[in-house]
């Protein structure tokens, strides 16, 4: 892994738009009741057939995350709740990274590491899907 830090700057590179979408989606988490408001809001798949999809709990991880409820965003969703928090220090990173020109490192990774993380990446969807499922379709077995 290479880790070089830039010059400071104000530039508007990938890892600032990743913490602007995560800036948006906390304050719509905070302040826009989507679930409440949307009519059609829901899981098709967990309506029609009663298993839950990859991005179950979602929107209860959004919402809770935002309300700075971690607990129940871990119960809606582990990855999501990670994923979220994620989101959340780049917001504060980019934030701090216009206000006060803070340089963000930039991360390289070599092939060896990029095949780890192919490896990994799918392995922990797999869990955290499963935890899904076992949470919402046969809670009792987590009691």
């Amino acid at each position: 892994m290479k880790v070089t830090i830039p010059a400071p700057n104000r530039r508007l590179g990938s890892f600032e738009w990743f913490g602007l979408v995560g800036l948006g989606g906390l304050l719509v988490g905070r302040y826009i009741p989507v679930a409440r408001i949307i009519p059609f809001w829901g899981c098709v798949l967990r309506e029609h057939t009663g298993w839950p999809c990859l991005g179950c709990g979602l929107t209860r991880v959004a919402d809770r995350v935002a309300h700075f409820n971690i607990p129940g965003a871990w119960e809606a969703n582990p990855l999501g709740t990670v994923c979220a928090l994620l989101f959340a220090l780049a917001a504060v990173v980019t934030v701090l990274h216009f206000l006060f020109a803070l340089p963000i490192p930039e991360v390289e990774l070599d092939e060896r590491e990029w095949r780890w993380v192919r490896i990994a990446f799918p392995l922990v969807l797999l869990v955290n899907y499963a935890y899904v499922v076992v949470h919402t379709r046969f809670p009792h077995l987590l009691s």
